[in-house]
């Protein structure tokens, strides 16, 4: 059974990031821990502590320190969906995350989504608003199967600033 859903994490950025990286909507253990990418099977943070040659970070201090020492601002696409678990299929009735204070705030280079789905809402409901293209990436999420650690590592290396 879906159930109507607000994002309950609010974004990570200040005025030196270079970078937006946005998923599509946390899953539940990430609702949960009140961060982002929270599941332990999610590859996110082991990707990108490879990219940046550093220690995988494990505490919510130690991932937004990590963020924000690489000028990256991390926060989703959609603000509040219905959504059953945390399907990315399910998602229905779709509110977007307004990104201009963002935009506004920080120097935003390039903006990545990870994965399909968030792709699919950016095109839909974001770059409308704010003209701006993004560039996907594939998604670390464990149900992206098809690309071990190394592939996303090597995929995700274009991030780097």
């Amino acid at each position: 059974m879906d159930t109507f859903v607000t994002h309950p994490i609010p974004p990570v950025y200040d005025q030196d990031s270079r970078i937006l990286i946005l998923g599509s909507f946390p899953s539940v253990k990430s609702r949960e821990e009140m961060f982002f990418y929270g599941h332990p099977q999610n590859r996110f943070w082991r990707v990108l502590a490879s990219v940046f040659d550093e220690a995988v970070p494990m505490a919510v201090p130690e991932k937004r320190a990590f963020l924000l020492r690489n000028h990256i601002a991390l926060w989703d696409v959609i603000a509040s969906c219905r959504i059953k678990g945390s399907s990315d299929a399910s998602i229905t009735s779709v509110t977007a995350n307004d990104l201009r204070p963002i935009l506004d705030h920080a120097m935003i280079r390039q903006i990545y989504v990870n994965g399909k789905t968030a792709e699919k809402m950016y095109h839909r409901y974001t770059e409308p608003v704010i003209r701006r293209p993004c560039t996907c990436l594939p998604s670390t999420s464990p149900a992206n199967a098809a690309w071990n650690l190394e592939k996303l590592v090597q995929a995700w290396e274009r991030i780097r600033i």
